[in-house]
């Protein structure tokens, strides 16, 4: 009986995340739990300082309904976004909103796992002290990193050839200089579980959303669950090779979507068409549409925004999606100026009844959702087991929690 009020519970609390404020009705229809049981979980939930109410909403002749949400300053989670060449850390409630920012650079010591696991826990010590709470009111720290992450281990490993990372023990790093859980994903799959809770998938069951940035990759979700394949090696779409024999990509291999979409290869083949201008400033220009652009400026373009569209249309073929979601700082980008052409090449490529049950749109989080991304994976964990605190009783935190939604509520 316990494991079937904690599962209830998780099911309530899952959907006050995803679906925002809703009354106790609402979420009786959409967990199809009795009437009877929402009131009393919540009323539980209510009590712990997990749940609070958050406005009225009319109902059809009868009293207004009280619109629920789960309590933002019950806890807090930490995320993080370790890039090629900067780490990035942030500090959110559980409402997702922003309390504490840290960046470094990774400086000298470049991309080696030990220069960025210390400054990843350095980062965390200098959020929880800007928002001003406890470490101990921290449930999670989530990092999300270039590559694939191996977690059959007690610990996360993670495998990056483009960063030279083979099998670096990061998990275990981190989890020797913290008491904070930690949970470690590949960066891709963070902000792809961020933007179906939050943003452009939200709503979706079948959905794949796909980052460019330097690096290329994707997340697949398929009947609302991460499709993560063995060892958790699925979505490394930027590796799947679309032109054979071609371009050398970063990995090794040729002809890798990545060398092709890439920031640093766009940046790269513009400065092999015009040496005039710095071809990162001139890209610059060209995704901002200042001024008219020269023919194989263009050329470039066109190219790059064909194989992006190719590389959807692969996705839709193979996955067969309700949507495509484009993020990343180079998808965006290109997304924000080219979208109808990047539509028209996956048209192109793709079959045409999974085409035309596909909508393809840009992410809602921005460019550098990965932090964000990854501050919901110590959620999604305690969801996944009923937690958010247990169902035999709450945890001193609770209680403190609940004091200090007392107080801001009274205030």
């Amino acid at each position: 009986m316990r494991d079937v009020r904690r599962a209830n519970r998780a099911s309530l609390l899952t959907d006050l995340f995803h679906g925002g404020r809703q009354s106790r009705q609402q979420l009786g229809d959409t967990t199809a739990l009795s009437q009877a049981s929402v009131s009393n979980l919540i009323g539980e939930m209510i009590d712990e300082g997990l749940v609070e109410e958050a406005g009225l909403v009319g109902s059809d002749g009868g009293r207004p309904r009280a619109l629920l949400r789960v309590a933002p300053g019950f806890g807090y989670v930490a995320g993080a976004d370790v890039g090629e060449t900067r780490v990035t850390v942030e500090l959110y409630d559980l409402a997702m909103s922003r309390l504490g920012f840290a960046q470094y650079s990774l400086g000298s010591d470049g991309m080696s796992p030990e220069a960025a696991a210390a400054k990843l826990l350095e980062g965390l010590d200098a959020v929880i002290a800007e928002a001003g709470v406890s470490a101990t009111e921290v449930l999670g720290f989530g990092v999300g990193v270039p590559g694939i992450v191996d977690r059959s281990g007690p610990d996360a490993v993670v495998h990056s050839q483009t960063t030279g990372w083979d099998g670096a023990a990061l998990g275990e790093m981190l989890r020797a200089g913290t008491q904070i859980p930690v949970h470690v994903e590949n960066g891709a799959k963070a902000v792809g579980q961020a933007e179906m809770w939050f943003g452009a998938g939200r709503g979706a069951r079948d959905a794949v959303i796909v980052m460019v940035g330097t690096g290329v990759g994707a997340a697949v979700v398929m009947d609302g669950r991460g499709y993560h394949g063995a060892a958790n090696n699925a979505g490394e779409w930027g590796h799947t090779t679309i032109v054979y024999g071609g371009d050398v990509c970063r990995c090794g291999a040729r002809g890798c979507l990545e060398a092709y979409i890439g920031a640093g290869r766009i940046t790269a083949r513009l400065a092999a068409v015009t040496g005039a201008e710095p071809a990162r400033d001139l890209l610059v220009r060209v995704l901002n549409g200042d001024g008219p652009l020269a023919p194989e400026v263009t050329e470039v373009i066109t190219q790059t925004v064909g194989y992006l569209g190719a590389g959807i249309a692969n996705l839709i073929n193979l996955f067969s999606p309700e949507r495509i979601v484009l993020g990343g700082p180079a998808g965006l980008a290109l997304g924000e100026r080219f979208l109808p052409d990047i539509r028209d090449a996956a048209a192109q490529n793709a079959l045409r009844q999974p085409y035309a049950q596909t909508r393809i749109d840009l992410c809602q989080l921005g460019p550098d959702a990965v932090a964000m991304g990854a501050a919901t994976l110590p959620i999604a964990r305690l969801l996944a087991e009923g937690g958010l605190p247990p169902a035999s009783g709450p945890a001193p935190l609770s209680r403190a929690a609940s004091r200090r939604s007392l107080s801001r509520n009274r205030g």
